[in-house]
């Protein structure tokens, strides 16, 4: 996608306040300390709206910058209850994934959460999400409880850091979300992209996950640099060639599912975009596979004058992101229906 001067941020930031934080010694001998913090934001929009935005975790990824992937596991009814998740989020210049147990409240506005078996060095996390009525929308608050194993000072040093700079970065996006939603104003949208290919699922996926060989494979992709520290959690750095002979480099986190999916979240997007998460999508009858790229971007209006011209409209910004990720991301299928198909007649 050309246009790639990295976004920026032209309206001020929410105020997000944050409560001081409190710790509490371990009920039993041995126990760490727990840490409880609250961080707080002022919202522009009705506690309904809010709470909707809270309640729809799949959605986590457009709104939420460190959200990568988010899925139910058990999903409560609309009248709420429990319910079980998992998440993919970046921390601290890393990827971590859980799975959460969540208490949904729709009357109180209210959703409670923790861990179901916190990793180490972690050994508790949890917290709550409240949305309160006040002037001119809602109040959010974010609380957290958490605690290192061994009370190790390090450790409790990088969660602190990690638990304020995720909370502040969410409440910040939480509002602009919420602002946009309350106003019934719409700038994403998703689109797919779709190629039938004689093989099985797992021979494409193979092609799809190892996209270290990209560069060999893909004549628009010029370098790539894959890093994979969890198993099926990948961090992709790669060069694009574009339609006008430019490139421009993309960084993404990747949840890699075998044989099915792959799912994805730039981190850094073009001025264009202010969210671009997709998916690799594979399914596998008697004759063959489906494969779809699936993209949902959410645009950022601001910076269409500036990239695409002073009379550009919100319907040309749409149409050129478009052809521009399916320009490569079809490509990419003909490729991997390509190399299915050859290895598999070979």
């Amino acid at each position: 996608m050309s246009k790639t001067t990295p976004r920026t941020t032209t309206g001020p930031s929410p105020d997000v306040i944050v409560g001081p934080s409190r710790r509490t010694p371990g009920e039993r001998p041995g126990d760490p300390s727990r840490v409880d913090v609250a961080h707080t934001v002022a919202v522009p929009a009705a506690p309904a709206v809010v709470f909707a935005l809270l309640a729809d975790v799949e959605r986590w990824p457009l709104i939420f910058p460190p959200t990568v992937h988010a899925r139910f596991l058990e999903r409560a009814p609309d009248s709420g209850g429990p319910e079980r998740l998992q998440l993919w989020a970046t921390a601290n210049g890393g990827v971590r994934t859980w799975t959460s147990r969540r208490v949904v409240d729709p009357v109180r506005h209210r959703i409670s959460f923790g861990q179901d078996r916190p990793v180490a060095p972690i050994a508790a996390m949890g917290g709550e999400w409240i949305v309160r009525p006040a002037p001119g929308g809602s109040e959010v608050v974010l609380t957290h409880s958490y605690a290192a194993v061994g009370d190790d000072a390090e450790t409790l040093a990088w969660l602190e850091k990690a638990v304020d700079g995720n909370s502040r970065a969410e409440l910040a996006a939480l509002a602009d979300a919420a602002q946009d939603a309350g106003t019934g104003r719409e700038t994403g949208f998703t689109f797919r992209d779709s190629l039938r290919i004689d093989g099985t699922a797992a021979a494409v996926h193979t092609f799809l996950d190892r996209a270290e060989h990209w560069v060999e494979r893909l004549p628009h992709v010029a370098r790539v640099e894959l890093t994979e520290d969890l198993p099926g959690v990948q961090i992709l750095e790669m060069d694009t060639r574009t339609a006008d002979g430019s490139s421009h480099t993309t960084r993404s986190v990747r949840v890699c599912a075998a044989p099915h999916s792959i799912h994805y979240k730039q981190l850094v997007t073009p001025a264009l975009l202010r969210v671009h998460t997709g998916s690799w999508l594979l399914t596998e009858d008697d004759e063959g596979v489906t494969a779809t790229a699936e993209h949902t971007v959410v645009l950022e209006t601001d910076a269409i004058g500036r990239v695409l011209g002073a009379d550009a409209t919100e319907e040309q910004a749409r149409a050129f992101v478009r052809d521009a990720l399916s320009r490569n991301s079809s490509a990419t299928l003909r490729q991997a229906k390509a190399f299915v198909e050859g290895t598999l007649s070979a």
